[in-house]
């Protein structure tokens, strides 16, 4: 959680926030993301409307002032961030101490005031406001402000294939992948052979002429290029000029949020100023669906239009209207996306990072009012003196009720997790006395590196566990909510906790996961049970939602990201080039040496038939599975822990000198292929080994992990002290290794596959004689070592840097550091506060069109957002697609329902009879229960037995008693004989 670095005209970085609406998103998201100081500022007293939406207020801190009563709550996120708090007029002289300044909640004059001084004085402001469903942020950076990174993209790099030498010089790329610059980029370069004026150069504007070339002007005074090269896109700072409010409230510059209301900012930057004319005139906001002040409030607005610069031509009265009658509520859900947005402007106000909001951004969700808005009522929406009044100034006293009564399963509590809690119990989902629930499950222990995101967390909560600690935290937030904190991975290991009757009651699923697998499972109970499914992702800035809505829109598992880019096998043993591939070979010797190597020991000693089913495993594998347990068991098995520094310093050997040693004895520097070209060329980077020197720290470093690693597989004790690890290498001589003749290195991933599926008898059969018998080993255990990369005192992450940056070395590829390691071969995806914030908000706006029964396709949204362009693309969610077979048609939501029991031949008859369809293939799961090709004394001995005693019989497994119901698969054809598509059946077993 470091501070943010000061920007290049600032010596000192504040934020002041002068608030309330969304006081609590914004200092909460920018203190977790490290700004050096903040100071929230507030003249008002915590009252009963505070706790509809500011989560870090209670009803003990009525008559208090809001800043003051939210001071420590906010120091308790991050301990780097000094807070402090301001109840005085905001002076000029106040204002000048800070780098950023955000308006909240102030009057025309004061933002105007403010605007004035921070224009004149380079301190960037921030204007922000929500009201009942609408959104509002203006920013300005000053005249010329300073963007030094306008994506936050890592800078792409490529290798060069060749550059010519002309006044338009062409550099091409190797054409294993497109070089991923855009016009006007800047490069330099590196590593280039014969042109070497290049190497190191200043940055260079380039001018894209396709994927694989581009154009960097004159090279005709350079030399002439040989080969070889790296090619590196170098960020530029941009300047960015801002207009003063005053000057932008006349000219306005819109960011759309959403292409498809591309009318809406002209009109909603009007109704803004209407909004604040009615409040100078009435002295309030207009009363909630009152048909009067709304009247009032458009023949304002038509006034303001008129005299307006900005003038729209044509606007709807009824959008003017439903404004005025929905701007005096307040919404956690607006106040999360509208706070995430501005938390990260302030950031990039605070760093230059990332391109700001230039200026205006309005938001608007009318789609979450019913679709019928005519039973909304001043009397119905007039407040009742509870925390849910401004929310019920939106959507009536009804609504209100209905969310209380809501069941949601919410799965995980991480970073979105954290936010969706806050959310709903703010919004009052779920309630003790509307007989509501909110279910969050989620088996992780909160770890040090999640407090930076994952706000419900606290230091003094590291290694509690995440949804016990959450549920607790919103319970505080909003005591009325009803809230069941589980401790369960999902999956087909907990179907018998979360089955039938769990999903039956529920009212729809909120999944806040890290990895695909869980999000698929989780897509798939929601459509068997026909349940929502909330689905959303953040990456860095970029996020994303997709609402999933039964019998109408398509499942999460319809359409999938495409699979991630596998390293070639090759690259990874023998020819890597970049850092993301030392890293993964360094993951992947964990694996194999302190995971997988002990499983099939462990596996060996335990299982009488390990044997037997290694031998039948397909191609290499058995080789490999056996010599895993052969050297875990004979060759490799530690006694000591100087045993065990013994193997670690042959491990060295062995990979950063022997096998550099052998490569360099098959394919010499000077070596060149059949066409004549170097072999050691583009890709392909010549090593060097690196013989072991224990005054090298990187050196001891891989001793020290790999020898204490070992150790805790046999639990051994360890060694932490790195002099006494060093005494011990000191000791150790290895011999000198001599390369040999003979031996294959597969150069394609086609020669590493067809080695890999090699079945090597004799050497099966050796491996066979040379592992002793299980029970020779008398009581010895083995720990399988899982990969953590979050506790530092374990020596995983200490290997994989060690074992990375070694190779790294071999290939002369620049080393990573701690974070970067951690990031890479951890498969981190990183969260930021102010994307969670952001997303979670979208996907509270969806629960609430979902609670409103809304049918219309239109009315849902799909969106993604990336904070650091700024982008934001909203979208219509797929309609599910329509199959059909004769005139029925049906979609991924239809299933055939039958009533068991019956036998499997009366099942057949019932779907020719019932559906005129002839089943040729019935499947439960991976268990084929009947086809046409199946042996006919086999089909006919199942076809007497009853459904369930079919499937007991053939999947070898029998059927929990929490399953009311088979999901059976089917293949079939029609009557004319022509196979057809149809659903799957969900045989409804006996209760």
């Amino acid at each position: 959680m470091a501070s943010l670095l000061p920007s290049p005209h600032a010596a000192t970085e504040h934020l002041k926030a002068s608030l309330v609406f969304s006081f609590a998103s914004i200092a909460k998201n920018v203190i977790l993301g490290g700004v050096k100081s903040v100071t929230v500022h507030d003249m008002k007293d915590a009252s009963m409307r505070d706790l509809g939406s500011q989560f870090f207020l209670t009803e003990k801190d009525f008559g208090v002032n809001r800043a003051k009563a939210c001071q420590e709550r906010l120091l308790e996120l991050n301990p780097y961030v000094p807070v402090s708090a301001s109840t005085s007029p905001l002076s000029d002289d106040f204002l000048k101490h800070f780098r950023v300044v955000v308006l909240t909640d102030s009057t025309r004059e004061e933002q105007l005031r403010v605007s004035a001084f921070c224009h004149a004085h380079d301190i960037a402001l921030i204007i922000g406001s929500t009201n009942g469903l609408f959104g509002q942020i203006f920013c300005d950076f000053g005249e010329n402000f300073e963007v030094v990174d306008t994506n936050g993209e890592s800078p792409v790099s490529a290798m060069v294939a060749g550059i010519t030498k002309e006044e338009n010089s062409v550099v091409t790329c190797l054409d294993e992948s497109r070089h991923g610059l855009e016009d006007g980029d800047h490069v330099t370069f590196s590593e280039v052979q014969g042109m070497t004026e290049l190497n190191g150069c200043k940055p260079i504007p380039i001018k894209v002429l396709g994927p694989f070339t581009f154009s960097i002007g004159d090279t005709t005074k350079f030399s002439d290029y040989v080969r070889g090269g790296i090619v590196t896109q170098v960020k530029m700072p941009k300047i960015v000029k801002f207009k003063s409010l005053e000057e932008s409230l006349k000219d306005p510059e819109f960011l759309m949020t959403d292409f498809g209301k591309f009318d809406r900012p002209g009109v909603m930057h009007l109704t803004y100023q209407t909004m604040q004319d009615f409040v100078e005139k009435k002295g309030c906001l207009p009363k909630p669906w009152s048909e009067g002040d709304a009247d009032t409030f458009l023949e304002m607005f038509k006034e303001v239009n008129a005299a307006s610069p900005s003038k729209v031509e044509e606007f709807d009265e009824g959008f003017v209207k439903m404004f005025a009658k929905i701007c005096s509520g307040d919404l956690v859900a607006m106040n999360a996306v509208i706070g995430g947005i501005i938390a990260q402007e302030v950031m990039k106000g605070c760093s230059g990072k990332f391109t700001p909001i230039k200026q205006w951004l309005y938001f608007d969700a009318l789609e979450c009012l019913p679709e019928d808005t005519s039973s909304l009522t001043e009397e119905l929406c007039a407040p009742s003196g509870n925390r849910y009044d401004p929310q019920v100034a939106i959507f009536g006293k009804g609504f209100q009720e209905k969310l209380g009564r809501q069941k949601y399963f919410v799965v995980g509590a991480g970073a979105i997790g954290c936010e969706l809690l806050k959310n709903f119990a703010m919004l009052g989902l779920g309630l003790v006395k509307d007989g509501g629930q909110i279910v969050v499950t989620d088996m992780d222990l909160i770890e040090k590196s999640n407090l930076n995101r994952q706000f419900l967390f606290r230091p003094w909560d590291v290694q509690k566990a995440k949804s016990n600690t959450a549920a607790a935290a919103v319970k505080v937030m909003n005591p009325d909510v009803n809230i069941v904190a589980h401790q369960n991975r999902v999956g087909p290991e907990t179907e018998r906790l979360y089955d039938d009757t769990f999903f039956e009651a529920l009212d729809g699923v909120a999944n806040a996961l890290d990895n695909v697998e869980a999000r698929l499972y989780m897509d798939r109970r929601c459509v068997y049970y026909r349940k929502p499914l909330l689905e959303s992702g953040t990456l860095g800035t970029k996020g994303n939602v997709q609402v999933v809505v039964p019998h109408l829109t398509e499942s999460y598992g319809s359409s999938q990201d495409p699979p991630e880019k596998s390293i070639p096998i090759c690259t990874l043993k023998n020819f890597p080039n970049a850092i993301e591939h030392t890293l993964q070979w360094a993951r992947d010797m964990f694996e194999g040496e302190f995971r997988q190597a002990a499983e099939n020991a462990a596996q060996y000693l335990q299982d009488s038939k390990f044997m037997e089913r290694a031998l039948k495993l397909p191609g290499s594998q058995p080789v490999e599975t056996l010599d895993s347990v052969k050297r875990a068991l004979v060759d490799d098995r530690p006694h000591t822990f100087e045993d065990c520094v013994l193997w670690a310093r042959k491990s060295y050997a062995e990979q950063f000198n022997n096998q550099i040693v052998q490569l360099l004895h098959n394919f010499p520097k000077d070596q060149t292929t059949s066409s004549g070209e170097p072999f050691w060329s583009g890709p392909k980077r010549c090593p060097h080994s690196i013989r072991f020197n224990s005054n090298k720290d990187l050196h001891l470093d891989y001793v020290v992990a790999a020898a204490n690693l070992k150790a805790e597989v046999y639990g051994i004790p360890q060694v932490r002290d790195r002099q006494a690890v060093k005494d011990m290498v000191d000791k150790i001589e290895i011999p000198e290794f001599v390369p040999k003749s003979g031996v294959k290195i597969a150069v394609t991933d086609a020669e590493a596959e067809a080695q890999s599926n090699q079945v090597d008898s004799e050497r099966v059969s050796n491996l066979q004689a040379a592992i002793p018998s299980a029970t020779s080993f008398g009581s010895l255990k083995l720990k399988p070592l899982e990969f953590e990369k979050d506790d530092d005192s374990n020596f995983h992450m200490d290997f994989i840097v060690a074992a990375s940056n070694l190779r790294a070395e071999n290939y002369d590829i620049a080393p990573a550091d701690r974070h970067k390691s951690k990031l890479i071969a951890g498969k981190i995806i990183p969260a930021i506060a102010t994307t969670t914030s952001l997303v979670s908000g979208l996907v509270s706006l969806e629960l609430l069109k979902l609670v409103q029964g809304h049918r219309k396709l239109e009315l849902f949204k799909n969106g993604f957002v990336n904070l650091a362009l700024p982008f934001f693309g909203f979208s219509e969610p797929i309609q599910a697609p329509t199959n059909k077979y004769y005139d029925k048609e049906w979609t991924l939501w239809d299933r055939f329902e039958v009533d068991g029991e019956m036998t499997l031949e009366n099942f057949i008859k019932y779907f020719e009879e019932e559906h005129q369809l002839e089943i040729t293939m019935l499947s439960q799961g991976v268990s084929m229960l009947y086809s046409f090709f199946m042996p006919p004394a086999k089909r006919n001995e199942r076809m007497a037995l009853p459904m369930s005693e079919v499937v007991k019989k053939v999947s070898k497994k029998k059927i929990e008693p929490h399953v009311r119901a088979l999901v059976l698969e089917l293949c079939a054809n029609d009557k004319d004989g022509e196979d057809v598509e149809v659903p799957y059946v969900k045989y409804n077993l006996p209760q």
